[in-house]
């Protein structure tokens, strides 16, 4: 659906503005601060402030900010949306179409992926993306694991997300991506955009190194 030249690349789990500029300097489309509570790579407002104002003294560039939430008061959504200067939210959680609505910014919606969907389970799932596509918002489909909202790190059969593609959907997957795999997957499932954020660290930690490749394997480059 997306040539691999154009393909959307997100790094999630931003907790520095040096991690953002490196992520912005290498060409990612989005960069993802999570908000959700009790979560490692949380920041806080004041935090999330600092990222944004590197961003943009960095000067004029098409990176987007997306704030990571689950299952939170929408006012409090809302607030830090319009406190930090956040282009989006992702939304974790339960949300429903009503509450994305509701959102001051464009949504992200996870959507969650049991790893043992079958073709049942599949047809409900390219359903249920439609719904929210239609509605004009994006999507992400990750790995479901039972009582973690999202960044699971674990990766599901990219044969769903491939007939999800073949329906004319557009989705952001993510899931146990790594600068080493990220090539084959793009290949594979024909997702509109990637989205990864443990698979480019080291012991916990952002790698710079792994960043780049990442952004380069998934627009096609040589591994």
């Amino acid at each position: 659906m997306t040539s691999r030249e154009t393909i959307k690349v997100k790094i999630c789990g931003i907790r520095t503005p040096e991690d953002a500029l490196v992520a912005a300097q290498a060409g990612a489309d989005f960069i993802g601060l999570s908000f959700v509570p009790g979560t490692r790579r949380r920041v806080d407002v004041g935090d999330a402030k600092g990222i944004v104002t590197a961003v943009k003294a960095a000067g004029p560039q098409p990176l987007q900010v997306v704030g990571l939430f689950a299952d939170q008061p929408l006012d409090q959504v809302n607030e830090t949306i319009g406190a930090c200067g956040l282009n989006a939210a992702q939304l974790c959680g339960q949300e429903s179409l009503d509450y994305c609505r509701s959102v001051d910014a464009q949504v992200i919606k996870v959507i969650h992926v049991d790893v043992n969907a079958g073709q049942t389970a599949t047809d409900r799932l390219a359903e249920r993306v439609g719904r929210y596509t239609n509605a004009g918002h994006l999507v992400t489909l990750d790995r479901f694991m039972k009582g973690v909202p999202g960044g699971t790190g674990q990766g599901f059969d990219w044969d769903v997300a491939a007939q999800v593609s073949q329906r004319g959907l557009r989705f952001l997957l993510a899931g146990g991506l790594t600068p080493d795999n990220v090539s084959l997957a793009v290949a594979h499932a024909s997702p509109w955009g990637v989205d990864v954020s443990s698979g480019v660290e080291t012991n916990g930690v952002k790698d710079h190194d792994k960043i780049r490749r990442f952004i380069e394997n998934a627009r096609g480059g040589t591994q």
